[in-house]
């Protein structure tokens, strides 16, 4: 079978990091959510570790087949035809449930941002253990001040904590692809700071930003606040700084501070 590469389709086939990734938590008797089963090797594992119950989304018609065809048999299991992005996580009707993807690169942090933006918070999911491109994942990691640090970065930082992460080499999957990969574990923080209404005057105040990334801050906080030398004030925001050089804490008080006057 053909893989796609406009899904991003790179299967794992190395077990011993397919073992690495599933003993990142206990799945006994757990909930599971996998992202892209493919041809199900990761899938076959998690079945190895008895969860109670176990949803896979697949929108390629063809691995959707080998699936049903495979675990057929299993009565804990059930399998989407959908693709993630448009599937709807508020209606999910599970508790604690631990969610894997060897995600499509292209598509990767649309994916994660979907997980963060979900409106019920804390969420239906309790870990989520996603695999990136490399070069992707340092972004999502990166501190404030380093080359890498982003609008991921932050939208993250909101609502996750980043526990643990490590590489995977490009060697670990067919066809093997271009890039390295890192896996990324993740568990949604419970108490925050800052009250957000709304996720997506995150992604709008920090989209302004980093669409600058290069020039300093004051042009962008002029464009947001009227009397924006005093709200920089306010904020103890340098108007002098780049994007990259403010905090997390510091967009987060942004945009706290931008929905109050909306």
């Amino acid at each position: 079978m053909k893989l796609k590469k406009s899904l991003g389709q790179n299967l794992l086939i190395d077990n011993n990091i397919i073992e690495k990734i599933t003993s990142l938590e206990k799945l006994n008797n757990q909930t599971v959510l996998e992202i892209g089963p493919g041809s199900g090797n990761l899938t076959n594992k998690i079945f190895e570790e008895k969860p109670k119950k176990i949803f896979l989304i697949e929108k390629d018609q063809r691995f959707y087949k080998i699936i049903n065809e495979k675990f057929k048999l299993k009565e804990n299991f059930e399998i989407i035809d959908d693709d993630i992005l448009k599937f709807n996580l508020d209606n999910f009707a599970f508790k604690n449930v631990i969610v894997f993807g060897n995600l499509p690169y292209n598509i990767s942090t649309q994916i994660l941002a979907k997980f963060i933006s979900v409106k019920k918070w804390p969420p239906f999911y309790k870990k989520i253990i996603f695999m990136f491109q490399k070069e992707v994942a340092e972004r999502i990691v990166a501190k404030s001040n380093t080359t890498n640090f982003s609008r991921i970065s932050i939208l993250t930082n909101y609502r996750l904590d980043i526990i643990q992460n490590f590489n995977v080499s490009k060697n670990c999957f067919f066809p093997r692809p271009n890039v390295e990969s890192k896996i990324i574990v993740f568990t949604p923080k419970l108490n925050y700071n800052y009250k957000i209404k709304s996720i997506k005057n995150l992604e709008k105040i920090t989209n302004m930003f980093f669409s600058n990334r290069r020039k300093m801050v004051n042009k962008v906080f002029a464009k947001i606040f009227k009397d924006h030398e005093y709200v920089a004030k306010k904020l103890n925001i340098n108007l002098e700084s780049r994007p990259q050089e403010l905090s997390c804490n510091d967009y987060f008080k942004i945009t706290e501070f931008f929905e109050n006057l909306n």
